[in-house]
């Protein structure tokens, strides 16, 4: 039986002494949980988040990397340096990075390779926007995404990694798809890993939603039967609210 995993996305938010505060406030809501607990904070917050998180059940993940592992690519930070600090996650290709900073299915794809090849663990992000839902693309899109994310990694990759499904349209908006939606939605992108990779690796992949996740709706959320957790933004800012998450 697949886990549930709730990771938290905070952005751009949260300086290094309210990371320790949050973790600090966090740690005791969500001990006794079965369910993985992550948080992905910015580069900033990262050492501070990792030394805070020791000696509780809550990992530590970065929001971007790049595939190189060094360069002259001013700005930017490699796997080998987030796994330097002890970082256990990225998130790759939010739809935030997709829309704002160029990235591509290609560079998703080779950060994932860079993320595997340095002991990282990504968070995947695939979703459509609100023209394509409307138009009935929605599982070409977010199938053809996953295909091109996973080109080329092996069986045992596949199987460790962590897919978001985030329909645009409800990041950060208020709107949430309905959780027959979400579930649908998740069991194509878990039927064409099955098509590439063979039932058996599907059926182990943990898929996440995400898209205005609040403590109002994940118990419904979480309990379909595909919806391994989710990839929570602004609910993950509070506590209290994202501990109500956490222990659904």
């Amino acid at each position: 039986m697949r886990k549930k995993i709730i990771a938290g996305n905070w952005k751009m938010n949260m300086l290094p002494g309210e990371t320790i505060e949050f973790i600090n406030e966090l740690a005791p809501l969500v001990k006794n949980t079965e369910n993985e607990v992550i948080l992905c904070v910015p580069y900033t917050d990262l050492f501070y988040a990792i030394l805070t998180a020791q000696g509780t059940n809550i990992k530590i993940g970065a929001q971007n990397m790049h595939y190189e592992e060094k360069g002259a690519y001013t700005g930017e930070v490699s796997a080998q340096m987030l796994k330097a600090i002890n970082v256990e996650y990225v998130i790759i290709g939010h739809s935030e990075r997709r829309q704002y900073y160029n990235e591509t299915d290609e560079t998703v794809n080779k950060k994932i390779k860079s993320a595997f090849a340095n002991n990282l663990k990504p968070i995947v992000c695939v979703g459509e926007t609100l023209e394509e839902r409307e138009e009935g693309k929605t599982a070409e899109i977010i199938t053809k995404q996953t295909e091109l994310a996973l080109n080329g990694l092996k069986n045992d990759e596949v199987e460790n990694i962590i897919i978001a499904y985030e329909p645009i349209w409800a990041i950060g908006t208020g709107k949430t798809a309905t959780s027959d939606d979400a579930n649908n939605s998740i069991k194509e992108i878990r039927n064409k890993i099955a098509q590439i990779y063979g039932q058996n690796v599907a059926s182990r992949v943990i898929i996440q939603y995400g898209g205005s996740v609040k403590s109002t709706n994940a118990k419904e959320l979480f309990s379909m039967s595909d919806i391994d957790g989710g990839l929570v933004g602004g609910a993950s800012l509070k506590a209290e609210e994202f501990s109500k998450i956490v222990n659904f």
